[in-house]
């Protein structure tokens, strides 16, 4: 049973990290690093947003195969159902669902903006605190350790500032509107401090309720 909450906890914060990122989209602020190189990659492909980044995630999937080899465990593969749903309900909710969504002002954008930036931050907490399953992104940056002298902060830096650049890129050269703006750096700037006061939070209340184990136990 614990199991089993432990799944449906998974699949719900999945789905309002898709709807955070969603309504980010929206309020045209700018987004994360990975998000701003898919919605660039999106207005000079014609291809949904959510579309491409499952593609890219489903790319460090393998990614990790290839470099694990025999140690790319049995729930390195649940990242696949992650990353095809994620990218199913940001399709659904930013093409559908808030297809006619617009704000009317700078400073109501920039609320939305946040408060959606804190639900996106919680719920990847919660999703990292129950250590089911990793983020293809995350997951191959830690794959990429055990092969390179770099230590995971450095790597996962690396691709956020990767992904910038590719999006800064398409950018001027193909003359496109820039995803990357100032809810870029906002979000560069408090997403890991406010995901490490979430999950000191989390934690205990899942473990009360059996979901997850003491940390080291």
């Amino acid at each position: 049973m614990t199991k089993y909450k432990g799944l449906a906890l998974l699949s719900i914060f999945s789905a309002t990290v898709a709807f955070a990122i969603s309504l980010m989209l929206k309020a045209s602020v700018g987004v994360g690093a990975f998000d701003a190189m898919t919605q660039s990659l999106s207005i000079l492909s014609g291809i949904k947003i959510g579309t491409l980044s499952m593609v890219v995630n489903l790319i460090c999937v393998a990614g990790q195969f290839i470099i694990l080899k025999k140690d790319f465990g049995f729930n390195r593969f649940l990242q696949i159902p992650l990353s095809i749903l994620i990218g199913m309900l940001v399709n659904y909710f930013y093409y559908t669902l808030f297809s006619s969504l617009s704000f009317d002002s700078y400073l109501l954008s920039l609320i939305v903006f946040c408060a959606a930036l804190v639900l996106s931050t919680f719920s990847v907490s919660v999703v990292m605190v129950l250590d089911l399953v990793t983020f293809p992104i995350e997951s191959v940056c830690l794959a990429l350790t055990k092969v390179t002298p770099l230590q995971f902060s450095t790597l996962r830096q690396g691709v956020d500032i990767l992904c910038v650049v590719i999006s800064l890129a398409l950018t001027f050269a193909f003359g496109l509107s820039s995803p990357v703006r100032e809810g870029t750096i906002i979000g560069m700037i408090i997403f890991g401090p406010l995901a490490g006061y979430f999950m000191a939070k989390v934690h205990p209340v899942l473990m009360k309720r059996g979901i997850v184990e003491e940390v080291g136990a």
